[in-house]
């Protein structure tokens, strides 16, 4: 999330989608339960920003970054507000609200506004304001702002800005273009060849041979006990529950069978339907001469194409369909005629149709004996599950008594099914290839949000089964044992031991190597015992082709340039990367080949952004923006305090 931020306000991504995806922040998240937050009156003053004449409240600060770790949750539930302020998402996100605040401040220093209708047009493509037709809905939109606490002013002065930054950048970046040549220099670039050799210096390649005592190794693992901990795992206790477990129902009284008959008699009473062909004109005149040919025995599609039309087939219509389709008096002349014949034209809304009658299909209907044996198998279904309802209810009367999950389903047979641990985020604790099933899947938010064991719900599977389940045991987060993981610390000691031996030895290496000695000899020179180099030949298009996950060391060897060497950590910290670049081969290209119109498109891509990114900036310096560092500072702490 925090790269994404970045790279949308800061980078090249670029600033208009960067605007408009905050702005819709308290719209997208605004569900999220910010009234534990009060940012009202705290040190620091009442505001983190002043744009022009405008203000930035600590309040709206606050609430937008409430708003924005929920939206993150939803992908990392383990997401803390400590973390999301530590990865940088606090600057982020006020630089996307002064920004916004300065477009609309110099929207209208210059006479640029949005209009109201322009707003209402964006509200009905919300689709969380719609409704069952999907539509917009007044009682939808309505209800979803009381719910979460949204006045109709907060959503149209949010929807406006994201409105405003959209009039604004748009045009600043519409239309660049790059010059043909720089889009072939591009291209050969991108063809580009590279060959170097990645030369690891392992860290523990420098620690004691000995390895640490038992001593040691305990003192180690104490002070560094954070980098062991463990997720939060919870395991779950669940049985089902369906219609099986009600072992009988009264059968359906002749009563209640009579009153279902009555109650579907359109359903059961005797009913036609037909096929038609059909084909649609301007005029009474051309209608009536059409029907006359196809009454003569011409084929209905023959005659309608001879006029350059063509003849619809209309399936299984009944007298109903067909008016609500056309018109009643469509409707009324096609069936008054026979099967095989032509109905008189009739007029709809749009025209007159020409219908021939293809076939009939005579439903003669269901007696009541006749509907009998559906109706009673209909009603026997309801029975049990009002049935399953009823037992359902006396289950919950059971928990919330204190009675426990397995003492409540014992009665009906059943045993509690026990997961594996499962973490917080949905999956198995140490086993990452296990998926849940779809039942404990449904149950995990509920399950983490449960204080403590033995707490035991009832809830609705998604086929119409009932879920009995509790939490069985909670293991809090927490390092692992020592004994469990003695070798993974007993490495992480070697390289913390190593480390100042190997960046020294890193040093010798690129030394040696600035001075024109060969590879081989400056790692043998170290005096340690290394992996042997790797030789790396690999064209730009490879590289791109590992996107987005890039080894560091390959990128580093392509951004270098020929005959010289550079270092980077190890991913993960076990030592350093040594990466010598021999030789750097030109790509070439012709001015016909395919990827150099694609090289001009992004490279016109990339300028769009700059120069969006240019009127952004400069929005922001006419209008005046003033940071509160001490109110920003206040917002910060009171959101790291909170832990959330």
């Amino acid at each position: 999330m925090i790269a994404f931020l970045r790279s949308l306000i800061h980078s090249r991504i670029g600033a208009l989608v960067a605007l408009v995806f905050l702005g819709l922040i308290a719209l997208a998240f605004a569900g999220a339960d910010v009234t534990g937050s009060r940012f009202g009156g705290i040190a620091g003053g009442d505001r983190v920003a002043s744009v022009g004449s405008d203000r930035i409240g600590t309040a709206d600060l606050g609430k937008a970054m409430t708003n924005a770790l929920e939206g993150e949750r939803q992908r990392n539930p383990q997401l803390t507000m400590k973390q999301f302020v530590a990865a940088g998402a606090l600057d982020e996100v006020l630089t996307g609200l002064i920004d916004r605040a300065a477009m609309m401040e110099w929207g209208h220093k210059h006479g640029i506004f949005v209009s109201d209708r322009l707003v209402d047009s964006e509200i009905v493509k919300i689709p969380a304001f719609q409704g069952p037709d999907g539509k917009f809905s007044e009682t939808a939109y309505k209800q979803l702002l009381a719910q979460r606490s949204l006045s109709e002013a907060m959503v149209r002065a949010d929807i406006g800005q994201g409105l405003m930054a959209r009039q604004l950048l748009v045009p600043a970046s519409f239309g660049a273009r790059f010059p043909q040549g720089v889009a072939l220099r591009y291209a050969a670039l991108l063809k580009e060849t590279r060959e170097g050799v990645l030369a690891f210096v392992p860290a523990t390649a420098f620690a004691p041979a000995q390895g640490p005592d038992d001593a040691a190794l305990a003192a180690y693992y104490k002070a560094h006990a954070a980098r062991y901990n463990l997720p939060e795992r919870r395991t779950l206790r669940y049985a089902l529950l369906d219609e099986k477990a009600v072992k009988s129902v009264p059968a359906p009284s002749e009563a209640e069978i009579a009153q279902r008959y009555k109650l579907n008699a359109a359903t059961y009473a005797p009913s036609q339907t037909r096929d038609f062909s059909q084909v649609i004109v301007a005029d009474e005149a051309a209608a009536k001469a059409l029907a006359a040919e196809v009454a003569a025995g011409k084929p209905i599609d023959a005659a309608a194409k001879a006029k350059g039309l063509s003849a619809a087939k209309l399936p299984g219509l009944a007298r109903d369909a067909l008016a609500a389709q056309a018109s009643k008096a469509v409707a009324d002349a096609a069936f008054a005629a026979a099967q095989g014949k032509v109905a008189a034209p009739a007029r709809s809304p749009i025209g007159w149709h020409v219908i021939r009658v293809d076939a009939i299909h005579d439903n003669p209907g269901k007696t009541l004996d006749q509907a009998r044996g559906e109706i009673v198998a209909a009603l026997t279904a309801e029975k049990r599950r009002a049935a399953l309802g009823d037992l359902a209810a006396k289950i919950e009367e059971q928990f919330e008594n204190g009675t426990g999950l397995a003492d409540a389903i014992k009665p009906l047979g059943l045993t509690p099914v026990v997961t594996d641990p499962i973490q917080a985020d949905g999956t198995v604790f140490g086993r990452p290839g296990i998926k849940l099933a779809p039942e404990p899947a449904a149950l995990v938010q509920a399950a983490f949000a449960m204080e403590r064991e033995g707490q035991p719900q009832v809830n609705q599977a998604n086929d119409g089964r009932l879920v009995l389940f509790d939490v069985g045991r909670i293991d809090a987060a927490a390092p692992a044992p020592l004994a469990q993981i003695r070798d993974r610390v007993a490495r992480d000691w070697a390289v913390d031991a190593g480390s100042a031996k190997a960046r020294a030895a890193r040093d010798t290496v690129l030394a040696a190597l600035r001075k024109g000695t060969p590879l081989d000899q400056a790692l043998k020179a170290t005096g340690a015992t290394l992996p042997p180099p790797n030789p790396v030949k690999m064209s730009r298009e490879q590289l791109n082709a590992m996107q987005p996950r890039i080894p560091e060391a390959l990128a580093l060897m392509f951004s270098m340039a020929q005959g010289t060497a550079k270092s980077i950590a190890a991913p993960d910290g076990s030592g350093w990367i040594v990466v010598s670049l021999a030789k750097v081969v030109p790509g070439t290209v012709a001015p016909t080949d395919p990827i150099v119109p694609a090289a001009a498109q992004e490279l016109s891509q990339a300028l769009a952004r700059e120069y969006g990114e240019a009127m952004r900036r400069a929005i922001s310096a006419e209008v005046g923006v003033k940071r509160n560092e001490a109110g920003i500072r206040a917002v910060r702490a009171q959101l790291v305090g909170s832990g959330q």
